[in-house]
């Protein structure tokens, strides 16, 4: 069965594709054997990233950027996360809404992701349906985050390009300097650029930047500021063009054996978060941590010790 789930994703099937996300989802045994198996024919795509707060257009500017894509004849694959439903606990699928004029492409791949409480934007099985996609063999992979604010920084981890999108209005000059937002970005997005108050934010990101140039020495360029309005479409032709030009720098500077290494780092990352998680939900469900609560109330023990002795059952 794994050879021929994986047989059909190298042929390109969406189907096999949108089936092993899901086992992937659920965390099942033929999703790891099948993607062992597909990990020799990975690390060709470009991964860009798409970030910033909850409102900031996202959605649309990704479906402005996989329309420009597709112009130049590339395949797109997208992971959009969406924020986990507390009813169902699957995603609201309000991406994949956003994105439907690109439903009918052949071209082009959608899938809607819950984060099931994942911090960082993005969810647990992220790299591994990206994985799957860069075996599928599209030339551009997008992840689109959550959108939860100050916990976005996880996208950098994964992308080769991260856009950090802000909007005039909404505090975001002040959210991009205690956020972490100044490291991770190589392009800045200010979208809904018609709306008052684009320009104060554009100065103060301007003003921002240069006070981290001065103590980031490892970047060798500041990141460009591109003002669009996703809606209208204006900005959009300004904004594929700094993304190029990223790409073509990490293209130069970075060999694909690196950027592979960051990839995989990021899913060796990922895989080991996810198992702890889990055997840490399994051990807080169990009766000997009910007890241990009960000793805790009971005086018999202190709340440090207690962490320990959970902490503990992890390495067993």
């Amino acid at each position: 069965m794994t050879g021929e789930l994986r047989e059909a994703i190298l042929k390109g099937s969406r189907r096999a594709a949108a089936r092993l996300m899901r086992l992937i989802d659920d965390d099942a045994p033929q999703a790891r054997a099948t993607l062992t198996a597909l990990m020799p024919y990975a690390g060709d795509a470009y991964i860009l990233g798409v970030t910033g707060n909850p409102g900031s257009g996202k959605s649309t500017l990704v479906s402005r950027l996989i329309a420009r894509f597709r112009e130049r004849g590339d395949t797109v694959g997208c992971i959009a996360i969406d924020p986990t439903s507390p009813f169902s606990g699957g995603a609201i699928l309000g991406d994949r809404v956003r994105m439907q004029e690109h439903a009918e492409d052949d071209g082009v791949f959608i899938r809607s992701v819950a984060t099931r409480g994942s911090l960082g934007g993005l969810s647990r099985s992220t790299p591994a349906m990206v994985q799957v996609l860069d075996a599928m063999g599209f030339d551009t992979v997008i992840v689109e985050t959550v959108g939860v604010g100050q916990d976005e920084v996880e996208i950098i981890r994964l992308a080769d390009t991260s856009l950090v999108t802000l909007v005039p209005g909404l505090g975001d000059d002040i959210q991009a300097d205690k956020a972490g937002l100044m490291e991770i970005a190589d392009v800045f997005v200010l979208n809904k650029s018609d709306l008052p108050g684009s320009q104060h934010l554009k100065r103060r990101i301007q003003t921002m930047l240069s006070l981290h140039q001065n103590t980031d020495a490892a970047r060798s360029a500041a990141p460009a500021i591109v003002a669009t309005s996703a809606t209208s479409g204006d900005g959009i032709d300004e904004l594929f063009a700094e993304v190029e030009i990223h790409r073509r720098s990490v293209e130069e500077d970075q060999s694909r054996q690196t950027r592979l290494q960051k990839r995989h780092t990021h899913l060796i990352r990922a895989i080991a978060r996810s198992e702890l998680e889990a055997r840490f939900d399994e051990h807080v469900r169990s009766d000997r941590f009910s007890q241990l609560v009960d000793d805790l109330a009971a005086g018999q023990i202190d709340p440090y010790k207690a962490a320990s002795q959970l902490l503990s059952w992890l390495a067993e």
